[in-house]
């Protein structure tokens, strides 16, 4: 075979192979993965926040998608843990070709799923996620791919401490929590920073681990202590049982908590009495919840709790600044979102600085088996 003749195939073996790369088709679909905790100690957060996220994606869907193209959700059970979170995130990332996220739920995951999505460029957006750190670095800074759409701890322990003690009238506070969770452990400095500030007495802190059951002995000193309030800034499982607990003893001192008590399965009757912070209520009269909670008991049956509205709007943002970026473009996208103002179910959204929104809280309480809208506080 002559020298020629091989020159020759060759050229037309690189001609074939440039000619099919050119012919790749353009995707047809945008990807979005949607990390959350459908297994483990919180499975209802994970099924709420797929819902919420999934009808958001229906409705781009069904007005044409975003830049001419119909969004493709990726569903992965990250299960509110660092471990099986980042092994979501590198395999949508890796495996799936996705370049947006929204989720993870829990801050002890989402922080680094962040870290991930910092590094390799993917625009990711926690519904849920208060710990200040999600979207900051350890020097401080901004991480400039990830956003969330939620309120953070310290603008939540500051909102229950100003109702501790200008609403309830409270002077002391005990407090119970989980030093190994991030998101736990956030609320209650916070709330013990505000408290304090506001002249309020902490009369005493108590720690447990997140396999606990028994909460005998830290409630024997919550009654030896007599508070005014007790703080227990937990996810509605561990709520659940302190406050059942609680009663059997006797303690009849108001609970307060963050959002983590909002779920369908918190024990209402152990919780009764009790105040949480929360970022709506579907008792809101705008119109635009009114109809978010109208959709919603159309497409599952059921009112959308927090976590699917956060993950409805978180999505909402994500699409809609894809949209305004006008272009798949990570980079492109991470811009229009900081510069966003968007009307959510949870309230107008910008971001600040450090790509946390500036909106409202709201306070609720459990009272006779339901759970009842009391008053919103701004930022």
């Amino acid at each position: 075979m002559s020298k020629r003749f091989l020159f020759i195939i060759s050229i037309l073996i690189v001609f074939s192979l440039t000619l099919g790369a050119c012919a790749q088709p353009k995707p047809t679909t945008l990807k979005v993965a949607i990390l959350a905790p459908l297994s483990g100690a919180v499975p209802t957060f994970g099924v709420s926040t797929r819902d919420g996220a999934l009808l958001a994606i229906k409705e781009w869907n069904a007005k044409g998608g975003v830049l001419g193209r119909q969004i493709e959700a990726v569903v992965e059970d990250s299960q509110c843990e660092a471990d099986p979170a980042v092994n979501a995130a590198n395999k949508v990332i890796n495996q799936d070709g996705v370049k947006y996220i929204v989720g993870e739920v829990c801050s002890k995951a989402s922080i680094p799923v962040s870290e991930i999505a910092e590094e390799k460029g993917v625009v990711q957006i926690s519904p849920t996620s208060t710990n200040p750190n999600v979207t900051l670095k350890a020097d401080g800074s901004t991480k400039q791919y990830v956003f969330r759409a939620c309120f953070i701890d310290p603008f939540q322990g500051l909102v229950g401490a100003s109702f501790a003690i200008n609403e309830l009238g409270a002077k002391t506070a005990f407090i119970i929590l989980d030093q190994g969770n991030d998101y736990v452990r956030g609320l209650a400095e916070n709330f013990e920073q505000a408290f304090t500030e506001k002249g309020g007495q902490i009369v005493g802190k108590e720690t447990y681990t997140s396999q606990d059951t028994d909460f005998s002995a830290i409630l024997a000193k919550v009654a030896e202590a007599k508070p005014d309030v007790v703080y227990l800034p937990d996810y509605y499982n561990i709520v659940n049982l302190v406050t059942a607990q609680a009663k059997e003893k006797g303690i009849t001192a108001p609970f307060l908590g963050g959002d983590g008590w909002d779920s369908a399965e918190l024990d209402r009757a152990a919780a009764d009495g009790g105040y949480f912070t929360n970022h709506y209520s579907e008792q809101d009269t705008r119109p635009i919840v009114q109809q978010w909670v109208k959709n919603y008991q159309a497409e599952y049956g059921s009112v959308p709790d927090a976590l699917a509205t956060l993950a409805y709007d978180a999505m909402n943002l994500l699409l809609a600044a894809i949209q305004n970026a006008g272009v798949d473009d990570p980079a492109k996208v991470k811009d229009a979102m900081a510069s966003i103002k968007w009307e959510a179910v949870s309230g107008t959204i910008t971001f600040d600085q450090y790509h946390n929104p500036i909106k409202s809280a709201v306070i609720l309480q459990v009272k006779d088996g339901q759970v009842k809208y009391v008053t919103t506080v701004a930022p």
